[in-house]
């Protein structure tokens, strides 16, 4: 009998597709973004301007992701202001340190877009534009001062921007926080797909959808609370019902920590619970508690607390929730993990990585054609980045659907239609862009044709194939720069987000063991404020632990879909992030079972596993790899399973760490 070889990962990666609804909304809007901008600015006889309206509505349409009316603000804005500050450095280089002279700017540009890129999604998005924009505008010929040329694009994104807001049902459903209700409606949804798989194969990334589901709601209401400076009763209320779906969400992980398998009847509950959240209907009966494990009845206990939740008028205050948290509180020392962030290693090397890559590529288009040069530093800024997938797989995608694109627009261009054909090509273009997301090469191909049709309109008619030499050297510029061994190191990327998820956990393991019983119920009733403060605390540590695991989770799965020899470097990481979640999990599960009684184990259990976290979380940081010799064996006590797994899978991640 053979044994069947599958695929390797690196190989089979570029022809993964991201499967999701088609975005009708969003594809309206990109049909009416670029394109009547170019078209206007033909029409007024000033298509420069146009191509660069266009151009910031394209960028923007780029972000024009699912998600509330105030995420699109943040998700669409702040790169667009950071793609107008780019704008405007560029035109200035254009005029101050043209051609060569704007190299060294060009790096110093680069080593701050790669930095602050490892911040978040926002920023890194924000970072690229900003760095696109600043080769642009420096390569780019056209008419128009510096700031003019900065207001243009910053008025076609802030079009896009508009049409996002205000192409909208003039009564959604849901009211005015239709999308927020939708994302707090989504966990519950979750979480029941979470109960269902309890003891099957898939409980660990029903568990991790989970997590993100919970994610996006948070960001989904906080944004909401950073946009206006009192919240209204529907939106306490709509808070409050997150706050539910937070405490469910704990014991649900206690039991998916047990792994044993639920009766179906028990996922009902938060079916009923989402149908209410969207509808703004009651919930109906939920399922009656049954006797069980101590998961299990803090599961039911939690599921009556969501149905009195539930079952309450609008809340009346100040901008709390009804467990009494700030809705518009910004997690602590957000801009400080930030800062670290971008001076760690892994903001040094990407930086460092990112101006290497456009210098050369700036440097190699000068010497070709000094003239259009801004084509292959602008795609080397693209191809760099690394979340937008592995290197090789960003390297052939970027590459096949450049060549599609070229050959799509070379062919619909030869169509005999007019002056005003780009302008359709445009369009068509642009609605596609919502679709294309779902695949690197698809969306390639469509900014192409958009992007050649605006170079086209802007006189430059006869550039198509130049473009796709241009891309072919990017590619080669970043699969060299990114296999450099010691400019490149995918350890520093997923050992900086493992080490800030191990010290999380580690604060989250140390408040559940060291402080006392936090019962939610009697914060909730106003017996112990003591205790509901104690409760909220823990709730946000175990949000950050898993957010931060979620973040090193995706840096590890793209480090393993590397070419070999990357590979080979980034080890086992995804086997130390398992671990990591599973010892989450244990310390949740425990958190559930103190709260529901059990006895409080000694005191130096809780000592000498978060010394031990500590000591992994300083290996990572700080040398990568090796063998964690630190770590004591740790022996529990007979009858505290969850923080015998907790011991367990210490011992698994030294021998990881020493593989």
């Amino acid at each position: 009998m053979t044994r069947r070889r599958s695929v390797p990962v690196w190989l089979s990666h570029p022809f993964r597709w991201q499967r999701q609804p088609v975005p009708r909304a969003a594809v309206l809007r990109g049909a009416l973004s670029a394109g009547p901008l170019l078209a206007a600015g033909i029409a007024l006889g000033r298509p420069a301007a146009g191509v660069l309206a266009a151009l910031g509505a394209m960028l923007a349409g780029v972000n024009d992701r699912p998600g509330t009316r105030r995420s699109g603000v943040v998700h669409i804005g702040l790169p667009a202001l950071a793609g107008a500050a780019g704008m405007l450095a560029g035109s200035v280089l254009a005029v101050v340190a043209p051609g060569w002279w704007s190299l060294p700017a060009l790096c110093v540009v680069g080593l701050v877009s790669g930095a602050v890129s490892v911040v978040g999604p926002v920023s890194s998005t924000a970072g690229m534009q900003m760095l696109v924009t600043t080769v642009v505008g420096a390569g780019m010929p056209m008419p128009g001062a510096p700031w003019q040329k900065a207001v243009l694009f910053l008025f076609g994104a802030g079009w896009l921007l508009a049409l996002r807001l205000l192409l909208r049902p003039l009564r959604p459903r849901g009211g005015a926080l239709s999308g927020e209700r939708a994302a707090v409606a989504a966990v519950f949804d979750a979480l029941a797909d979470a109960l269902e798989a309890v003891g099957g194969p898939q409980a660990e990334a029903a568990r991790r959808r989970l997590t993100t589901a919970l994610d996006r709601a948070d960001e989904a209401l906080r944004l909401r609370g950073v946009f206006r400076r009192r919240a209204g009763a529907a939106e306490r209320r709509l808070v409050g019902r997150f706050a539910a779906a937070t405490a469910l969400c704990e014991a649900s992980v206690a039991l998916l920590w047990e792994a044993q398998p639920l009766p179906p009847r028990v996922a009902e509950g938060p079916r009923r619970l989402a149908s209410a959240v969207r509808t703004g209907l009651p919930a109906g009966a939920l399922p009656a508690p049954r006797p069980g494990t101590p998961a299990r009845r803090a599961f039911d206990t939690a599921l009556l607390e969501a149905a009195t939740v539930f079952g309450r008028p609008d809340a009346h205050g100040t901008g709390e929730d009804d467990t009494g948290e700030d809705v518009h509180r910004l997690p602590e020392g957000a801009a400080a993990g930030a800062r670290r962030r971008v001076l760690g290693p892994a903001g040094r090397e990407y930086g460092l990585r990112v101006a290497v890559c456009v210098a050369a590529g700036a440097a190699l288009a000068l010497a070709l054609r000094a003239d259009h040069w801004y084509w292959l530093p602008a795609t080397a800024a693209f191809l760099v980045k690394p979340d937008m997938g592995p290197l090789f797989s960003r390297v052939v995608t970027r590459f096949a659907g450049t060549a599609l694109g070229v050959l799509a627009f070379t062919v619909l261009i030869a169509v005999p239609a007019g002056p005003w054909w780009p302008v359709v090509l445009a369009v068509a273009a642009g609605a596609l862009v919502p679709v294309a997301v779902r695949h690197f090469a698809a969306l390639t191909a469509v900014v192409t044709v958009l992007v050649l049709s605006f170079v086209h309109i802007a006189g430059d008619t006869a550039v198509a194939g130049l473009r796709l030499v241009d891309t072919a050297l990017a590619c080669l510029i970043v699969l060299l720069v990114g296999h450099l061994p010691r400019l490149v190191d995918t350890d520093a990327r997923v050992g900086a987000r493992l080490s800030v998820a191990l010290r999380r956990t580690e604060a989250y393991l140390r408040n559940v063991l060291d402080a006392p019983a936090q019962d939610r119920t009697a914060g909730a009733a106003g017996t112990s404020g003591t205790a509901e403060a104690g409760y909220r605390e823990r709730r946000a540590l175990r949000r950050a632990a898993y957010r931060a695991l979620g973040e090193a989770r995706a840096a590890a799965e793209l480090a393993a879909a590397e070419l070999p020899p990357a590979r080979a470097r980034a080890g086992g990481w995804l086997a130390v992030v398992a671990s990591t979640e599973r010892i989450v999990d244990a310390v949740t599960a425990c958190a559930v079972r103190l709260e529901n009684g059990t006895p409080r184990p000694d005191p130096r259990y809780a000592q000498e596993l978060g010394d031990a976290l500590a000591a992994v979380a300083e290996q990572v940081a700080h040398r990568r790899r090796g063998p964690v010799s630190v770590l004591p064996d740790i022996a529990v006590p007979p009858g505290c399973d969850t923080l015998a797994d907790v011991a367990g899978q210490l011992g698994r991640i030294r021998g990881e760490a020493a593989a």
